[in-house]
């Protein structure tokens, strides 16, 4: 959960320019896109007969569309003796809305750290004397009803045995702590030890002055030396401000958990976000 400050957007990469105007230019076509529909809805996919038959298109015109979804990576051919059988490109289902987010400013395009660190904000490790400095910023993002379902601040015995050692860091401004951010292991299973939970809260007085991107800074560069490859989080879909700071710090998009659960006795949606380390981290079409 979040409690922070709005960063500024940036350019968006050329390649990622022409690789999104390749694939946005390929739906440009109804056709297509009754065809994309047409295998996405269909377990196991459809043959080029079947395709031809359901869109009341010729199989010459049904391959040759075929051909151009395949071209750009939103479905797959596989030749079954005498059939072609056309799948969706699972990856696409995140792909497709993952680029429309991207050129839309929701979101950036690939992991990265944070650009523009402020200067005057010192992050550093959180001491046993920081206690009393994170409580009372988390109850600061308590207080706005949008960083988190909780309504108390948990003692700090219970959150220093959920935050891993290592990823617990807090920002200071003239020496006076401003905000904090740290990384609680997702799961206890094995298997998941590479992911990792965050929070980022910053003091109200400091909001906009840079400080949560001077922690994701220090958050996301140390989980990647580390080897967390995932880090995840959860955002109230109304805070605007939080969303884009961990766009502008690499993570994406997931999804959207409708009505997720109240706070105040009103339903909020989360927007499940996610930030893979570089070497995780591949192509949404490919």
């Amino acid at each position: 959960m979040t409690a922070v400050d709005l960063p500024p957007t940036d350019l968006l990469p050329h390649d990622d320019v022409v690789r999104f105007a390749d694939s946005f230019a390929c739906l440009a076509d109804p056709t297509r896109v009754r065809l994309l529909h047409a295998v996405a809805t269909a377990p196991g996919g459809r043959t080029v007969g079947e395709l031809t038959e359901r869109l009341g298109i010729s199989q010459s015109t049904c391959s040759h569309h075929v051909r151009k979804l395949s071209d750009v990576g939103f479905v797959q051919v596989d030749r079954q003796g005498p059939f072609s059988r056309v799948t969706v490109n699972e990856a696409c289902i995140i792909g497709l809305p993952h680029m429309a987010d991207v050129v839309m400013g929701a979101l950036a395009t690939r992991p990265r750290h944070p650009e523009d660190v402020p200067g005057g904000v010192t992050v550093r490790e959180l001491r046993l004397d920081d206690w009393p400095a994170v409580r009372r910023i988390y109850q600061e993002g308590l207080d706005t009803g949008i960083a988190t379902f909780d309504t108390t601040v948990p003692p700090s015995t219970r959150l220093s045995a959920r935050w891993l050692p290592g990823h617990r860091w807090v920002a200071e401004v003239d020496g006076v702590v401003v905000g904090w951010t740290a990384v609680a292991q997702a799961s206890s299973r094995d298997c998941f030890r590479g992911v990792g939970e965050t929070s980022v809260y910053v003091d109200r007085a400091h909001r906009g002055r840079g400080v949560g991107k001077a922690l994701l800074f220090t958050q996301v560069t140390a989980a990647d030396r580390a080897g967390l490859w995932t880090l995840q989080t959860s955002v109230f879909s109304v805070n605007r401000a939080g969303l884009s700071l961990h766009h502008q710090a690499g993570y994406r998009t997931v999804g959207v958990r409708e009505k997720l659960a109240q706070r105040d006795g009103v339903w909020h949606d989360c927007i499940l976000l996610e930030r893979r380390a570089s070497a995780s981290a591949g192509n949404a079409l490919t």
